[in-house]
């Protein structure tokens, strides 16, 4: 498994001037310089701070991204709700239009797998009776989510803690 550090890359400065830019993330290599530069301000800016991190603490809270990503095929409309449908595609689909994911470790759930030494532990989290050293021997419970690109449209310069505003409707 080839260690990952995020990078924020931004378009242009004179898109940035005129407003109407999209902030992309992905996923590096370590070691891989990005070819954008990276600006001042943006040093600032923590990753967990960004929609990534948001979504870590959804899927972390809620599995969210298990939910997102699960087929709802083979359930009735019973069983999920005619409601939960319509939330479920909308929410995947919008979520695949601007988030490239991938599982951590490409196996299974319920397969063996073998985690060597250097393993990143912010990758894999070993659970249940770890004693010792690498290599640890185990069974794959989740594959974990890792994002390879997300794109994001510019949010306004209002009140960033708003994340959808109210509506109201005038007669």
């Amino acid at each position: 498994m080839i260690p990952r550090r995020p990078i924020l890359a931004l378009a242009p400065a004179a898109a940035i001037a005129a407003g109407n830019y999209l902030v992309v993330a992905t996923l590096l290599p370590a070691g891989q310089v990005p070819r954008v530069a990276c600006f001042a301000w943006l040093a600032a800016v923590s990753w967990e701070d960004g929609a990534l991190g948001l979504l870590g603490v959804l899927q972390h809270e809620g599995r969210l991204l298990d939910f997102l990503e699960e087929d709802l095929a083979g359930y009735s409309d019973e069983q999920i709700g005619a409601a939960a449908r319509g939330i479920h595609e909308g929410c995947r689909s919008a979520l695949r239009e601007r988030i490239g994911l991938e599982p951590v470790v490409p196996q299974g759930e319920g397969e063996s797998i073998v985690v060597e030494s250097g393993f990143d532990p912010a990758a894999i989290r070993l659970i249940g009776n770890v004693s010792g050293t690498p290599p640890y021997h185990g069974v794959l419970r989740h594959p974990g989510w890792r994002a390879r690109t997300a794109t994001f449209p510019r949010r306004p310069a209002a009140d960033p803690r708003v994340i959808a505003p109210a509506e109201v409707e005038i007669a």
